[in-house]
Formats: structure tokens, sequence, C-alpha cells
């Protein structure tokens, strides 16, 4: 695996790679039991996503499954963090999500995809972070992608494609996602 700032990549057939399929399969198999537990079973579900995440979290996580990730084990999750259904976390560049925050029902946290040159699109999976500042709220399927740091107390709007970073205090939406207006406490 090679750096370049926060930027991760992984080539193909390496041990890295190998190890990135490994975590993959073990999130699969976690997830399978987590997404099979009922909505009041929240201390079972904290205890499934803290060994997916492979740290304990904390009392006032409230996660309603189903939930999907690519490995888990690069996922932070503050205090008092509300995930809605559905949501999908694609983690291998590092999820980082500060305290007190909202995240809607079918959002997803894509940190990982792929070169852009056709013929170099099957060499390496890239990878970078997504940071989510305190008291964020990210509405319903709104989309984050690899690279952008959400500033605290702001709302990210239903639907939303985040592709730059977004401003403390700011509401912003649509595709790509750009400031709408300023926001008061």
């Amino acid at each position: 695996m090679s750096q370049a700032g926060d930027t991760k990549i992984i080539p193909r057939r390496t041990p890295e790679s190998a190890a990135m399929v490994a975590s993959v399969k073990r999130a699969m198999a976690l997830t399978r039991v987590l997404n099979r537990l009922a909505f009041d079973d929240a201390d079972r579900v904290r205890a499934l996503f803290s060994e997916l995440i492979g740290r304990e979290v904390d009392a006032g996580l409230f996660l309603i499954p189903p939930f999907y990730t690519t490995g888990g084990e690069h996922i932070r999750v503050g205090r008092n963090v509300f995930i809605n259904q559905n949501c999908t976390m694609y983690d291998l560049g590092g999820i980082d999500i500060g305290d007190d925050v909202l995240i809607g029902p079918n959002v997803s946290l894509i940190t990982s995809g792929h070169p852009l040159e056709p013929s170099k699109r099957r060499d390496s999976v890239v990878a970078r972070p997504i940071v989510i500042g305190r008291n964020v709220w990210i509405a319903a399927g709104a989309i984050l992608l690899g690279g952008v740091t959400v500033g605290e107390d702001s709302v990210v709007a239903a639907g939303s494609v985040v592709t730059r970073d977004v401003p403390p205090h700011v509401l912003v939406g649509g595709n790509p996602a750009r400031v709408i207006r300023p926001i008061g406490g």
C-alpha cells in the first residue's frame, strides 16, 4: 500500500489487497448477524457494531439495521451518534464520525474508488478519509465521497452528493453539494 497525503493506494494482487478482501469477508459475516437483529435489541446491535469496528462504542450509539460496510475497522464513532437504517460505509480510507451526529436512512459514506484512466481502473483501489464534525446532521439518501470533511453543526440536505469539504455551521445541498445558507446554533 502506498500513501500520498491521506490517500491510500492498494494495488491488486498484493498482501494489502488480500488483507482488504479478508476484511470484507469478516464484515459480511458480522453484518449478516447484525442485520437480523430487531429494532429494539440496541444492546446487541452496539455489541456487534463494536466488534465490527474493533473498539467499544458509546452507550449512546443508536443504530437501526440494516447496516453495510466493506470492513468496519476503519470506522471511528463518537458519543451519542444515531445511524438510521440502510446506511453504507465503505471505510477503507477511514471514517471519523464526531459526537452528536445524526445520519439519516440510506446515507452512503464512500471512501474508496478506482483510478479514472480506463487502462488503470482495475489495477488498484484508491481511498481517502471522510471526517464528520460534531453535531452534524446528514439527511436521508446523502452521499459523501472520500476526501471530504463536514464541519461541525452543519447539515447535508437529503439526496446531496458531497464531493468537497463543507464548512462549519452551514446547510449544503445538491449534486455536487454547495452551500445554501449559514445556520445558527
